[in-house]
C-alpha cells in the first residue's frame, strides 16, 4: 500500500535535512533526486514535489515530510528487495526459462518488490506455460520476510497436462499437397511413437517457425504474392486437444528477367557478375537471393567491412510475371580488431586459446581469419561449445573487438580406477589429462594392472613447443603381457621403452609427426608354443632390441575434437625399424574418418583403417607379436575382441629348448618305445589349447553410421547414439600351410555386423554401450551381442 503523509507547517528557510527510515538506499540517491536543498524556501507545494519525486523512484511505499524547528525531516518506510526466488513443481519448462519471463515483468532477485505486480507474475508464468500447449498451469506464490526488509519468494507451479495437437490444416492450397507443406514444419499431430518423442507437443516458438517455413516455401519457389491470410488455434473444451488452421493465398509464380548491383563496392564487377548472372532467367527464389546476399557480406567481410549491408531488393512487373532483382551494396567503413577476448575458459589458460587465433589484434577484420579461430577452438576437443561474437566498440565506428564465448568439456581423468572392458576388470591410477592444468599440454601417467597385462607409462606432449606450432613429446613405458588372457596365442612379452615425437604444421589442417622409440621386447614361449611362434622364435630369436621411425602426415576438417558431425580426417602412418636393430620389419597404416549432415538432426560417419606389415633386410618371418587384431567394442562390435582372421596352430612339441633353438618331439603316447609322429599334440583337441587369434599381417577395417539424437535429452554435446554397420577382419599374404582360418585378404573373407550404440563423457573417461548382431561369423570366431567399454569413443 503507498501513502503519503504532509504535516501542516508554514513557510520556512531549510537550515537541514534530515531521512529517516533508510535501509538500501543511499542518503546520496535521495538528495539527487527531491527538489530541494539547505537554503532553499519551502512550502506546500514543493513538500508535494520531493513526495512525487520520491515516489518516481519506485523505491518507497510510504514517505512523510515534517519539520524539526528549521530542519526538514523526511520519513521514508522502503519496499522490500527480492532476496531469492525459487521456483518447483517444473518439470516441461527450466528453471531458467520462467525466471526470463519474469524479468519480463521487473522480477529478479536484487530488484525492488511491488506488489501491484504479483498478479503480473502469475499471468506471466501461465502465459509462457500457455504458449507451450499447457492450458491448465497453475501459480502459486508465497513472499517469506528476510531480515533487512528482504523477500523471498517461494512459487509452486502446477504445470498442469500438455495438450496435444489433433491436426493441422493448411487451406486454399491449389498447387501443393498438405503433406508436402508440412513436411517442413517442426509441429506435428503426431505419430504412433508420439508418447516417446513427444512431436505433436504445441509449442508457440516452433508455430512462428513453422510460419516462416511456410513462408519460405513458397518464396523458393517464385510465388512472390504468397500470403497467409490467418492463422486460427483452437482448443478443445476439456483442453486436451489443439487444432491449428492456415488460410494462405497461393498467387502466381514470377521470373527473374534481370539483375544489377548498385552501391560503391570496393572491388570489381567479376569478382560477382558470374554469381549474380546466374538468377537471369530463372524462376525467383528467395533462398537464391538470400544466398547472393551473403556472398557479398562473406567478401565484404573478409576484406575488413564488417558492417556492410546487403539487400536483394525485388521489382515486380505483375503483367508479366517477370521480377527485376536490384543488389543494393553499402560496404560502410572499413573495421579494424580493436580486442580478441575470451570468457567460460575457467580452466584454460588464455594464451592456449589465442594461440589458435587466425584474426589478429589490430588488423583488418576477417570474418574467415574470426571464423577460422572458432573452428579451431572446437577441433581442440577442450570444450562442448564455441561462440564468436562480434562487439562494436562505443564511440568508434570502424572498431570491433571479438569475443570468444566457449564451454569446457572434461578432457581426462585423475585418480585411483576402478573399471571394466571387454577384457574385464581393471585396477590402477591413471592420470589421463588433454589439457593439464589448462595449458594445452597432454600428460598421461599410468599404472595399470588386469587380468592379462601389468603396465607403467609416463607420456609427456607439447602442441606448441615452438610459437611456430612445432609439437615436442616424450614417452616411457614398461609392459608385461599375458596374451593367453587376451583372446590370442599364447606367449608372454616384457616390453620397455623410451621414445620422443616432434610435429611440424604444414597449414591449418595439415600437420606432420615424427617420432623415434627405442624398444626392448623378451618372448617368453611356454612349454607349448604354438607353431606360428614356435617358427618365428627358431629363425629370429626371442629377445629383441628395436629403434623404430615412424613418420606420420594428418589432414584434419573435422568441425570437433570430440564428437564431430562435419568433416574429415585423413591420417597416413610409415614406420620401419633402422639399421642395428634386432629385427627388420615395417608398417603402414590409413586411417580415415568422414560426417556429413544429414538433416533432422541426423549425421552420417565413416570411420575406416587398413593396415599392412611386413619385413625387409635379414628377417624372413613378420614379428607375430607386431600382428593387427580385430573384432570386439574397438573395431567390429558384435564380435568378441581379437577373435577375427588367423588362428594358432597346436603347439609342435613340448619343453622348447631355447639353448639348442630346437623343438624336440618325445612324446611317447602308445608306450611302444617310440616317439609320435612329428608335431603329434597329445592335447590338441583340448581347452587349455584352444584355437586362439594369432593375427594377421593385414588389416581391413570400417564402420558405417547414422548419428541420431535420443529423445528426452536436450544436451547432447557429451553424447553420441547411432546405428551402426560395421565390416573388417584380418587377413595375411604368407599363409602357412599348416595354419587355420587364414586367408588373404578378399571381400568374401570380410566379416559384417549392424546394432546400435551409445557413448557418453563421464568423470572416469568416455563409456560406450554397443547392442550388436554379426551377420556371417565364421567357424572360428566368437561373438558377443552386448559390450560395454570405458575410454573408447565412437
Amino acid at each position: 500500500m503507498i501513502s503519503t503523509q504532509l504535516f501542516a507547517f508554514d513557510d520556512f528557510l531549510v537550515s537541514d535535512i534530515r531521512i529517516i527510515g533508510l535501509q538500501r538506499v543511499s542518503t546520496g540517491s535521495i538528495f539527487n533526486v527531491i527538489p530541494i536543498s539547505v537554503g532553499d524556501k519551502i512550502d506546500q507545494r514543493k513538500s508535494t514535489d520531493i513526495t512525487r519525486s520520491l515516489f518516481a523512484t519506485e523505491q518507497f511505499d510510504d514517505i512523510k515530510i515534517a519539520k524539526d524547528g528549521n530542519t526538514l525531516i523526511i520519513v521514508v518506510q522502503e519496499r522490500p528487495s527480492i532476496s531469492a526466488i525459487g521456483i518447483s513443481g517444473n518439470k516441461a519448462l527450466k528453471t531458467e526459462q520462467l525466471l526470463e519471463s519474469l524479468d519480463g515483468v521487473g522480477i529478479k532477485e536484487g530488484e525492488v518488490y511491488k506488489r501491484s505486480t504479483l498478479e503480473k507474475v502469475k499471468s506471466e508464468l501461465v502465459r509462457s506455460y500457455a504458449s507451450n500447449g499447457r492450458y491448465g498451469a497453475g501459480v502459486d506464490i508465497e513472499e517469506v520476510k528476510k531480515p533487512r526488509n528482504r523477500l523471498e519468494l517461494i512459487i509452486e507451479v502446477d504445470e498442469g497436462k500438455s495438450a496435444t495437437i489433433e491436426s493441422i490444416n493448411i487451406i486454399g492450397n491449389e498447387l501443393f499437397s498438405n503433406e508436402d507443406l508440412l513436411d517442413g514444419f517442426e509441429l506435428s499431430s503426431g505419430s504412433f511413437f508420439s508418447f516417446l518423442s513427444n512431436d505433436n507437443a504445441y509449442s508457440r516458438e516452433k508455430l512462428k517457425g513453422d510460419i516462416e517455413s511456410l513462408e519460405s516455401f513458397y518464396l523458393n519457389r517464385g510465388y512472390l504474392k504468397f500470403s497467409i491470410e490467418s492463422s486460427e488455434i483452437s482448443l478443445s473444451k476439456d483442453k486436451k486437444s489443439i487444432f491449428i488452421n492456415f488460410n494462405i493465398f497461393e498467387g502466381e509464380q514470377y521470373t527473374i528477367n534481370d539483375v544489377e548491383v548498385v552501391g560503391d563496392l570496393p572491388f570489381g564487377d567479376e569478382v560477382y557478375e558470374e554469381i549474380t548472372n546466374t538468377l537471369k532467367d530463372q524462376i525467383y527464389s528467395q533462398a537464391q537471393i538470400t544466398s547472393i546476399e551473403e556472398f557479398f557480406t562473406n567478401v565484404l567481410g573478409n576484406q575488413g567491412y564488417a558492417f556492410a549491408e546487403v539487400s536483394g531488393n525485388p521489382v515486380v512487373d505483375d503483367d508479366s510475371q517477370d521480377v527485376k532483382i536490384t543488389f543494393s551494396v553499402v560496404p560502410g567503413k572499413r573495421t579494424y580488431t580493436r580486442k580478441i577476448l575470451f570468457a567460460g575458459n575457467n580452466l584454460t589458460q588464455d594464451y592456449v586459446l589465442r594461440r589458435e587465433m587466425r584474426q589478429f589484434e589490430g588488423a583488418w577484420s576477417s570474418d574467415n581469419s574470426i571464423e577460422a579461430g572458432k573452428i579451431r577452438l572446437e577441433r581442440l576437443g577442450y570444450f562442448k561449445e564455441v561462440n564468436v561474437e562480434t562487439i562494436p566498440v562505443v564511440g568508434t565506428d570502424d572498431q570491433i573487438d571479438i569475443m570468444y564465448s566457449v564451454e569446457e568439456e572434461n578432457t581426462g581423468s585423475i585418480g585411483g580406477n576402478i573399471g571394466y572392458s571387454d577384457f574385464g576388470l581393471m585396477l590402477g591410477f591413471n592420470l589421463q589429462e588433454q589439457n593439464f592444468l589448462g595449458t594445452g599440454n597432454t600428460v598421461s601417467i599410468g599404472i595399470n594392472k588386469n587380468v592379462y597385462s601389468e603396465q607403467y607409462n609416463l607420456a609427456f606432449l607439447d602442441p606448441f613447443a615452438t610459437k611456430d606450432g612445432v609439437s615436442l613429446g616424450y614417452n616411457a613405458y614398461f609392459r608385461e603381457t599375458d596374451y593367453g588372457e587376451y583372446n590370442v596365442a599364447n606367449y608372454l612379452t616384457n616390453s620397455n621403452g623410451i621414445g620422443i615425437q616432434y610435429g611440424w604444421p604444414i597449414s591449418d589442417i595439415q600437420r606432420l609427426n615424427l617420432s623415434l622409440t627405442y624398444d626392448k621386447t623378451d618372448i617368453s614361449v611356454g612349454t607349448q608354443p604354438a607353431r606360428e611362434i614356435w617358427d618365428f622364435v627358431n629363425a629370429e630369436g626371442s629377445i629383441f632390441e628395436t629403434l623404430n621411425l615412424q613418420t606420420q602426415w594428418q589432414r584434419v576438417t573435422l568441425n570437433r575434437g570430440m564428437y564431430p558431425t562435419d568433416g574429415a580426417s585423413t591420417a597416413v602412418s610409415i614406420s620401419a625399424t633402422i639399421p642395428g636393430s634386432d629385427l627388420n620389419y615395417y608398417r603402414i597404416n590409413l586411417r580415415q574418418k568422414f560426417y556429413q549432415p544429414l538433416g533432422r538432426d541426423l549425421v552420417f560417419g565413416f570411420n575406416g583403417e587398413i593396415g599392412y606389415l611386413s619385413t625387409f633386410g635379414d628377417t624372413k618371418e613378420t614379428p607375430f607379436f607386431q600382428n593387427f587384431y580385430a573384432g570386439g567394442p574397438r573395431s567390429l562390435r558384435g564380435f568378441e575382441s581379437n577373435t577375427l582372421g588367423p588362428r594358432s596352430t597346436e603347439a609342435p612339441c613340448y619343453e622348447f629348448n631355447y639353448a639348442e633353438g630346437s623343438c624336440p618331439n618325445l612324446i611317447d603316447t602308445d608306450g611302444d618305445l617310440i616317439p609320435d609322429a612329428p608335431y603329434l599334440n597329445p592335447y590338441a583337441n583340448s581347452e587349455y589349447n584352444k584355437r586362439v587369434s594369432i593375427g594377421g599381417n593385414v588389416k581391413i577395417e570400417g564402420s558405417l553410421q547414422l548419428i541420431f539424437r535420443l529423445p528426452f535429452i536436450e544436451d547432447q554435446r557429451s553424447m553420441r547414439s547411432a546405428f551402426f554397420f560395421d565390416f573388417g577382419n584380418v587377413f595375411s599374404d604368407n599363409c602357412k600351410e599348416y595354419q587355420f582360418n587364414c586367408y588373404k585378404p578378399s571381400i568374401d573373407e570380410l566379416r559384417y555386423s549392424y546394432g546400435v550404440g551409445i557413448t557418453f563423457v563421464t568423470g572416469f573417461g568416455p563409456m560406450s554401450f554397443a547392442i550388436a548382431k554379426p551377420t556371417n561369423a565364421g567357424q572360428y570366431e566368437e561373438t558377443k551381442e552386448f559390450q560395454f567399454t570405458v575410454g573408447n569413443v565412437f
